[in-house]
C-alpha cells in the first residue's frame, strides 16, 4: 500500500517515521520544507501539493489541527478528485464527527473513503509503536488500512460507522479532563486538612483512588503547567462532544459538569 502523510507534527512525525520504517512506500507534504527536513535520510519522497500526494497514494493519513485545517488540507488541496478510485483518507485529528461524515459523503463520489482514526498516546507512544487507533468505517476499509496502523500502533479498535472513532475520542477526553479537576481538587483539599500533597499523590497512585489525570498533574509540575501545554485542546475537545450531546438530545451530565469545572481551574473555561 503506498501511503501518503500530511501533518508532520509532535504526534504525526512519529507516526510517518514508523510508517516508513515498516516499508510502506511514503509520500509526504508539509507547508514549510523544514518540516520535511527531519526525513531527508529517509525513504520517503516530498510532493509538491496534497493533490500530487492523494494521485500517488492508496491510503493518506491526515494528521492535522482541528476541524478547518481537516477540511482545508482535503476540499482546498483538491484530493478527492486527485485520489485514484478505491483510495482511502485517514483523518488521525481530533475533530467533530459530523466533519467526518460530511466529508465521507463528499469523497463517496469520487468511489474514494474516509474513515475517521484518531489516535491516543501522544508522540512518544508514536515513536514506540504503542498508540491505540479508535476507527469509525465500513469494516473493509478499515481492515485494508490495519496493517498501516499496525506501524505506529498496539491497539485497533473499530467502533462502528464513520465517525463513531472520533465520539469515543471526545468521550475519553471529556473524562480525561473531568478527571484532572476531581484530582486537582482532592490535591488542594488534602492541603488544607494538613496532608502534604505530594505524598498523598505518593499514596493515591498506588491505591485505588489512581488515575491517568492524577498521574499527569504530576508529572509537568501541576494542573496551570498542564493548563499550558494542554488546555486548549481539552477545551476544544469538551466543546465538541458537548455540541455532539446536545445533537443527541443527550444529557453531559456529572462528567460534562466536572469536565466544565476542570476547564474553568485551568483558565480556558468552555
Amino acid at each position: 500500500m503506498r501511503v501518503g502523510f500530511i501533518g508532520l507534527g509532535s504526534q504525526g512525525g512519529p507516526m510517518a517515521l514508523r510508517i516508513i520504517a515498516a516499508g510502506f512506500p511514503t509520500k509526504l507534504w508539509a507547508r514549510r520544507p523544514a518540516t520535511l527536513e527531519p526525513f531527508a535520510d529517509t525513504a520517503a519522497r516530498s510532493a509538491a501539493a496534497p493533490a500530487e500526494l492523494a494521485a500517488q497514494s492508496d491510503l493518506v493519513c491526515l494528521c492535522v489541527t482541528g476541524d478547518a485545517d481537516v477540511g482545508e488540507v482535503i476540499r482546498a488541496g483538491g484530493m478527492m478528485s486527485a485520489m485514484q478510485p478505491g483510495g482511502v483518507i485517514a483523518v488521525h485529528s481530533t475533530v467533530h464527527p459530523d466533519t467526518c461524515r460530511r466529508l465521507a459523503e463528499e469523497a463517496d463520489r469520487y468511489r474514494i473513503s474516509i474513515i475517521d482514526a484518531p489516535v491516543s498516546g501522544g508522540g512518544p507512544a508514536a515513536s514506540a509503536g504503542r498508540l491505540l487507533v479508535m476507527v469509525g468505517g465500513e469494516a473493509d476499509v478499515v481492515e485494508r488500512c490495519r496493517p498501516v496502523f499496525e506501524s505506529f500502533s498496539d491497539a485497533i479498535v473499530h467502533l462502528g460507522a464513520v465517525g463513531s472513532g472520533q465520539t469515543t475520542k471526545l468521550l475519553n477526553n471529556l473524562l480525561f479532563t473531568a478527571n484532572l479537576g476531581t484530582a486537582a481538587a482532592t490535591l488542594a483539599l488534602a492541603r488544607d486538612l494538613g496532608v502534604d500533597p505530594e505524598r498523598l499523590a505518593a499514596v493515591v497512585s498506588r491505591s485505588s483512588g489512581n488515575s491517568f489525570a492524577l498521574n499527569s498533574i504530576g508529572g509537568v509540575g501541576g494542573l496551570e503547567r498542564l493548563a499550558g501545554l494542554a488546555g486548549t485542546l481539552l477545551q476544544k475537545d469538551v466543546r465538541l462532544l458537548a455540541d455532539v450531546a446536545e445533537q443527541a438530545s443527550a444529557s453531559g451530565g456529572a462528567v460534562l459538569a466536572a469536565a466544565d469545572a476542570a476547564l474553568t481551574l485551568m483558565n480556558v473555561a468552555r
